[in-house]
């Protein structure tokens, strides 16, 4: 008997333990936190006033918009230097253009800078890119990409792979988001977090729509900006010799989608031959059924243009190219917030949506006609500025707004915290966790450095180095000229007055130079770094 009751107490005292230690390893399991999945959506100058969250005059982007309504809208979000290659180097390394040495679209990238994708793939993290990166045709850090060569094509681009470079029929925008569903679909790792790289060409130059869109979008009117016809009287050199114009430097031809022969019987002379060319490299990788497809919406375009262009003055004829650029260049858009959508749908339909960050930016911000301008570079508002929504349901809360000063610089070091993962010492940037989780006092940031190099070079823009604040902005264009400016954001959003040489403003000149001083010497810029720089144009023939 007694044996009995000893042989009962031991089992009990066996099953005690045993569900003792299921419930600790229960416990454990439960207590060590799920790393998020991390998608990186980014569009090609893609500017912010034609994001609905931001601005709803121009377009609806309801897909983007659902970004900011279940997370978090930044709205003094900018770029270190506004220009393609040197602000995605930036996103990759955390570090200024200065440091990681892409300082423009020409100079090769140093592969032997290490990126947040190589160190969360080193950290248990399946990785994977696909889209346009614009530089290296080999992305390190990513077990699968497929990305476009370059600038891409907006139809029937090619890829390089891994495997090799392929052709794919349609348009880039869908595709690049097929490619994506289909890497989900049929190789990511369940057992793995992610990180996704999803990079679009559009809206990019030369801003060639789908279709579907084309044909709605061409039959639009558009609301022109205060500053389409700026003369840039309050500003300084730099801003009256910029060629971005969209009366002067914008071509008839490429980017308004007048075919070439059409200019030419007209008597119309571009700048160059380069508009001609580049809309025929386009046109002839249509299929027949898109060159019909076109034609059918151009071709009234183009007899329509012949009726009115003899009768143009330059106001009427900068007005008519710039309702061609916004129907075209928001076209392109519309086909990204379709696709965005679509991704989001598949997230939510697969159980994904909770705990994965998703992030939606530009390489840089972009003209609108503001200023009467196209393209970027400056360290003016609509260039400098970059979109910036983030949903991450497990942290962030719906609907949200942050003003706080941040830039595509603090990317690398966000995501690393993100996924647990320590931040190399050599980074620059600032992680936006505390924002992300509502913590703004442990934000302590109140200014953001930013410098554009690509001078001379294509639209002209002057080399400046630059300190923002929420208040003011401090710009120094050097080179080939000595001139400082400096805009009350506040009191002159538009930038349309240097205040520079005002005496009412001398108390803020001195304390921002000083400030801007010693942000040059944080981030480790200086003016023998600047001329190492012009030297390396010099040795290039870029210089004489």
């Amino acid at each position: 008997m007694k044996k009995l009751q000893f042989k009962i107490h031991l089992m009990v005292a066996v099953i005690g333990l045993l569900l003792v230690g299921t419930t600790c390893s229960q416990k454990t399991k439960e207590e060590v936190p799920k790393r998020p999945n991390i998608i990186f959506i980014m569009s090609d100058d893609h500017a912010y006033q034609a994001i609905s969250a931001y601005d709803d005059e121009l377009i609806q982007t309801p897909n983007i918009d659902r970004l900011a309504e279940e997370g978090m809208l930044f709205t003094n979000a900018s770029v270190t230097n506004s220009i393609c290659a040197p602000s995605r180097a930036t996103i990759l390394t955390g570090k200024h253009t200065h440091i990681h040495g892409k300082i423009d679209n020409v100079f090769p990238f140093d592969t032997t800078n290490v990126t947040f994708p190589q160190i969360l793939q080193d950290n248990g993290y399946q990785t994977a890119m696909f889209g346009k990166l614009h530089f290296g045709n080999k992305p390190k850090g990513f077990d699968e990409f497929k990305i476009l060569p370059g600038q891409g094509d907006y139809y029937n681009p090619e890829f390089i792979t891994s495997e090799g470079d392929t052709t794919v029929e349609g348009y880039v925008t869908d595709i690049i988001t097929d490619l994506t569903i289909d890497w989900f679909d049929n190789r990511r790792e369940e057992e793995k977090p992610f990180m996704l790289f999803y990079l679009h060409k559009a809206p990019h130059r030369e801003w060639i729509p789908a279709p579907r869109h084309y044909r709605e979008f061409t039959k639009r009117n558009f609301p022109e900006p205060e500053t389409l016809f700026d003369d840039y009287e309050g500003r300084g050199t730099a801003a009256r010799e910029a060629e971005m114009n969209i009366l002067r430097h914008m071509t008839v031809s490429a980017d308004n989608k007048i075919y070439p022969e059409v200019a030419k019987e007209l008597g119309i002379k571009e700048m160059s031959e380069w508009g001609f060319r580049v809309f025929d490299q386009k046109y002839s990788r249509f299929t027949e059924e898109q060159k019909q497809d076109w034609d059918e919406v151009y071709g009234p375009i183009n007899e329509r243009f012949k009726e009115i262009y003899p009768h143009m003055n330059d106001t009427s004829y900068m007005r008519w190219k710039y309702q061609r650029y916004m129907q075209d260049y928001l076209a392109t858009i519309a086909a990204v917030d379709e696709n965005v959508g679509r991704l989001l749908t598949y997230l939510d339909e697969n159980g994904l949506s909770e705990n994965t960050i998703v992030v939606y930016t530009s390489d840089q911000g972009f003209y609108l006609g503001e200023h009467g301008w196209f393209d970027k570079r400056f360290i003016y508002n609509e260039s400098f500025k970059t979109p910036l929504l983030v949903k991450w349901p497990e942290k962030i809360k719906a609907g949200t707004v942050s003003t706080e000063m941040v830039q595509n610089l603090d990317f690398a070091q966000t995501f690393l915290e993100a996924a647990g993962v320590e931040a190399p010492d050599d980074m620059q940037g600032e992680s936006l966790m505390p924002l992300l989780e509502g913590n703004t006092d442990q934000w302590t940031r109140d200014a953001v450095y930013y410098h554009y190099y690509e001078y001379p070079g294509f639209h002209m823009v002057k080399r400046h180095y630059g300190m923002v604040t929420q208040d003011y902005k401090l710009a120094h264009f050097y080179y080939d000229i000595d001139e400082w400016e400096l805009y009350d954001r506040k009191k002159d959003p538009m930038e349309l007055n240097n205040v520079y040489n005002d005496p009412a403003y001398a108390d803020e000149v001195k304390e921002l130079r000083e400030k801007l001083k010693n942000m040059r010497k944080k981030y480790k810029d200086s003016e023998e770094l600047d001329q190492r720089y012009i030297d390396m144009y010099k040795k290039r023939g870029i210089i004489k």
